[in-house]
C-alpha cells in the first residue's frame, strides 16, 4: 500500500425528512445563497422544503447553475454575494451544483482573477466561504469531497481544482429528492459513479485488500442496484443505497494509498466541452475503449476485476478481460447510455481537434503511470468511435 493522507471533516445527515435539520446545521445569523440548476428544485418542492428550515435567516436565491457549470454563470453569483454581503453557501442539486458552489465560495475572496483558481488547479486557496449541501441526484461524491470541475465556455475549456478549503462542512442526503428525476439522470449517475470506483481500482497492485474490497463492493453494488434503481423510481432502499454508494465512490477513501487513472475523465471533459455530451456519457464512451487498449498495463487488476465483480474465472487471459471489457459495456448500454462516439452523431474527423485539446490543458501524461500520451489518447478515441 502506497502512503496517504487522508482527511474528510464533511458531516452526512442521511435519510428521509433530513432536510428539517438544516436548521441546526446553518449559524443562525448566517446570510445565505442558495444555489441550484434547473426548474426541478422548484418544482419537486425541494427548494421549498430548504427555505422553510432556514426559518427567519435572510435568504436569496441563484438559480441556473449549468449541468457543466460554467464559469461564467457562476462569476454573476460572485457579484452578487459580494454585493448583497452574503456569508454562507447552500448548494441544493447534483454535483454539478455543487462543484460550482465550491468554485463560487473559494472566488469570492480569491485575491488574484478567479480563472486562476482553474489554472493553478486550486493550489493557491487559501480560504473560502462556509457552505453545505442538500443532494438531489447521487452522481459525482461532490457533496463529501475537495474536488470540483468548472467549464469556461469562451475559450472552451474544462478544468478541475481541489482544495481542503472546499470541503463541505455537511452534506444533506435525502433519498426522496431522487424520486422524481428523469431516467436519463439516474442512468448517469450509475455511470459516473461505477467509472469514479474504477479509476481509483483499475490500475495496478499495491497490496491494498481492504481498498480492492471496498471498491469491488461498490462496483458490485452498482450492478446490481442500477437497473432497479431505473426500473422503481419510487423504491426508498433502493435509492437510498445507490445515493449513498455514489458518495462512496469519490469521497476518497477507496482512493486513499493506492494508485488513480483519471485518463477517461481528462479526455471525457473534452468531449463535453466540443460536442456538449453529459458527463456519464463521455465515461462511457471512452472506458471501454481505455480498458482494451492498456490491458497490458493494467493486466493484473483487469483479471481481478473480471474475477471478483462479473465472476469470469475461465478462459485464458486475454478472453477474461475481453468478457470483463464486454460486460463492463453491456452494463452501461442496459442503462440506456450509448458507449459508442456515432451514436452520438461524432466522427473521426473530431479526433484531432480533441487531442489539441487535451495538447492545451496540459493533459500529455496520463494514466496512473503518467505514460499516456496524446498518441495513446488518439487512439482510444478513435476505438471508441
Amino acid at each position: 500500500m502506497l502512503n496517504f493522507d487522508y482527511y474528510n471533516p464533511t458531516q452526512i445527515v442521511f435519510g428521509q425528512g433530513s432536510i428539517a435539520r438544516l436548521d441546526s446545521l446553518v449559524p443562525a445569523d448566517a446570510r445565505v445563497l442558495v444555489l441550484y440548476g434547473g426548474g426541478s428544485a422548484e418544482r419537486n418542492g425541494t427548494l421549498a422544503q430548504v427555505e422553510a428550515a432556514l426559518g427567519q435567516r435572510t435568504v436569496q436565491r441563484f438559480g441556473g447553475i449549468e449541468p457543466n457549470p460554467s464559469y461564467e454563470t457562476l462569476m454573476e453569483a460572485v457579484a452578487l454575494i459580494r454585493r448583497e454581503k452574503l456569508d454562507f453557501l447552500l448548494a441544493v442539486g447534483g454535483g454539478s451544483v455543487i462543484d460550482g458552489t465550491k468554485f463560487v465560495a473559494a472566488a469570492v475572496d480569491y485575491p488574484r482573477d478567479p480563472w486562476h483558481i482553474l489554472e493553478s488547479f486550486g493550489s493557491e486557496i487559501t480560504r473560502a466561504l462556509p457552505f453545505g449541501s442538500v443532494l438531489t441526484l447521487p452522481a459525482t461524491g461532490s457533496e463529501m469531497n475537495n474536488g470540483s470541475v468548472i467549464s469556461r465556455k469562451s475559450i472552451q475549456a474544462k478544468l478541475p481544482f481541489f482544495s481542503p478549503h472546499v470541503f463541505p462542512r455537511f452534506s444533506v442526503l435525502d433519498p426522496v429528492t431522487t424520486f422524481t428525476l428523469p431516467p436519463r439522470q439516474i442512468a448517469n449517475g450509475v455511470v459516473d459513479a461505477f467509472v469514479h470506483v474504477i479509476e481509483q481500482y483499475l490500475t495496478y497492485p499495491v497490496n491494498a485488500p481492504v481498498q480492492d474490497r471496498y471498491a469491488e463492493g461498490l462496483l458490485q453494488t452498482l450492478v446490481e442496484i442500477g437497473p432497479l434503481a431505473l426500473a422503481t423510481p419510487q423504491d426508498y432502499e433502493l435509492r437510498a443505497n445507490l445515493m449513498w454508494a455514489a458518495t462512496q465512490a469519490l469521497n476518497g477513501l477507496i482512493g486513499a494509498g493506492v494508485p488513480q487513472d483519471w485518463a477517461t475523465h481528462m479526455i471525457g471533459h473534452e468531449l463535453t466541452v466540443l460536442h456538449g455530451l453529459d458527463h456519464a456519457q463521455t465515461l462511457a464512451v471512452v472506458l471501454p475503449a481505455m480498458l482494451d487498449l492498456r490491458r497490458e498495463a493494467k493486466k493484473a487488476k483487469l483479471l481481478q476485476y473480471a474475477a471478483r465483480v462479473w465472476n469470469i474465472t475461465e478462459g485464458d487471459d486475454d478472453a477474461r478481460i475481453d468478457a470483463a471489457i464486454a460486460r463492463t459495456r453491456a452494463f452501461f448500454e442496459a442503462l440506456g447510455v450509448k458507449t459508442r462516439l456515432s451514436a452520438y452523431g461524432i466522427g473521426a474527423d473530431s479526433v484531432p481537434r480533441i487531442v489539441s485539446q487535451l495538447e492545451a490543458h496540459g493533459m500529455t501524461a496520463l494514466g496512473e503511470r503518467q505514460d499516456m500520451g496524446l498518441d495513446l489518447s488518439r487512439r482510444v478515441l478513435e476505438a471508441s468511435l
